[in-house]
């Protein structure tokens, strides 16, 4: 369990920090490509409405950011090609660039001209659409140099990232043990006084049980002496509880490697129960898959399906309805058990497999039971690598589903 605390740690930690670098890093790097794109539309703009040349000054634009340095014309790689109406090319400029020749200025002009769309990128190249009157410039400028700005920053923080959260795991990995240490060693404390005071609990019960009979055998029986024997009983079965859980906690785990037959042992506590929910008058039905194994501890299982059979019988009302399923379902085993109560809420259903919880706030000791039952269940197929859930369609029933693992011949 303390194990398993730290890995939700780190996980927890690792998976918010994650979060965080991509929102940062996703942010800035859709900033810098906006800017590259925002200032080759600047630039591109300026040389279409200027015939394909910078203007001689660039304060007669009112410009000043990066057009106002003197050197920007001269760093800038662009061509041009002007058409006509129909999308003939009348002329063509590539004095500003060397890579590219008059053919592939042409090809380009015409696939950007297909397209219909007024901007855009083709290659490593931006280009933009601006029609007159009479003629339509398109433009291209080189951005190659800006998009592999973009590239390399995008890597760089990528890189770091990657970097900052491999550290950050290894840091949290080292520490994480010592900010669990005080919860583990609570918990670790906890399960021994548990189980230290249920042997401890015992002896004396039993003294006070074997004293009451010699009483009754020199005195006579009484009420008395029948209420000692029935709170002696109710305290060790209280303790043998609390042993139980408490072992199943420490080991979390049961030997999976024996094949058990869950038909077999699920069919034999619910005969078991006939008898009790004929006298209480309840109808207990069943309906049992055959031949559905699982792997696991017998003993446990046996004691698993005991006490949702038992807390089915104990809450459902006089004349109510219990029924119990097995079938074999999406290669899992699938164990429900329904009974009718007097009234259950949704939003208990998730405590119903807390330690101690009771649906009968009154905690009537008529009922029987101390809240440990279903604890022990969600303990056992914790351990059998299952799950357990309880539902209710109308508040005035309860049905616990367990799923476990089929094994396989």
């Amino acid at each position: 369990m303390i194990k398993k605390l730290q890995i939700k740690l780190i996980t927890a930690t690792m998976l918010s920090l994650f979060v965080v670098l991509v929102v940062i890093v996703g942010a800035a790097n859709l900033v810098n490509y906006h800017k590259v794109i925002t200032d080759a539309d600047v630039t591109l703009k300026i040389l279409a409405t200027n015939e394909g040349r910078f203007p001689e000054s660039f304060e007669e634009w009112g410009r000043k950011d990066f057009l106002s340095s003197p050197e920007f014309p001269y760093e800038s790689r662009y061509f041009l090609i002007v058409l006509d109406q129909s999308g003939n090319i009348i002329s063509t400029n590539i004095e500003q660039i060397a890579a590219v020749d008059e053919s592939s200025a042409s090809a380009y002009a015409q696939t950007v001209w297909a397209k219909g769309k007024t901007s855009g990128f083709i290659g490593n190249y931006r280009y933009i659409i601006h029609e007159t009157e009479s003629f339509t410039y398109v433009v291209f400028l080189d951005c190659s140099r800006s998009l592999s700005n973009a590239r390399t920053f995008a890597l760089a923080s990528l890189g770091a990232s990657a970097a900052g959260m491999l550290i950050v795991f290894a840091v949290l990995t080292l520490v994480s043990g010592k900010i669990v240490k005080p919860f583990s060693e609570s918990y670790e404390k906890q399960k021994r006084f548990i189980t230290d005071a249920g042997h401890e609990l015992k002896t004396p019960l039993t003294i006070i049980d074997a004293d009451t009979e010699i009483l009754e055998m020199d005195y006579g029986e009484s009420k008395w002496t029948e209420d000692i024997h029935r709170q002696t009983g109710r305290l060790t079965e209280l303790t043998n509880d609390l042993i139980t859980l408490s072992r199943m906690e420490e080991t979390e785990t049961v030997s999976l490697v024996k094949r058990v037959s869950l038909s077999e042992i699920v069919r034999e506590e619910a005969d078991s129960f006939q008898a009790l929910a004929a006298t209480q008058n309840k109808i207990l039905d069943s309906e049992i898959a055959a031949s559905i194994q699982v792997r696991g501890d017998e003993k446990a299982l046996r004691r698993l399906v005991s006490i949702l059979l038992d807390n089915a019988v104990k809450y459902s009302q006089g004349g109510g309805k219990i029924s119990v399923t097995l079938k074999n379902q999406h290669r899992a085993a699938h164990l429900t058990v329904y009974n009718t109560t007097a009234e259950i809420k949704r939003e208990s259903l998730p405590q119903l497999f807390d330690r101690f919880y009771r649906t009968d706030r009154s905690r009537n000791s008529k009922t029987g039971g101390y809240g440990l039952g279903l604890s022990i269940a969600a303990s056992t197929v914790k351990a059998h690598k299952g799950k357990i859930w309880a539902s209710t369609e109308d508040e005035r029933s309860l049905t616990i589903t367990v799923t476990l693992p089929v094994s396989k011949p």
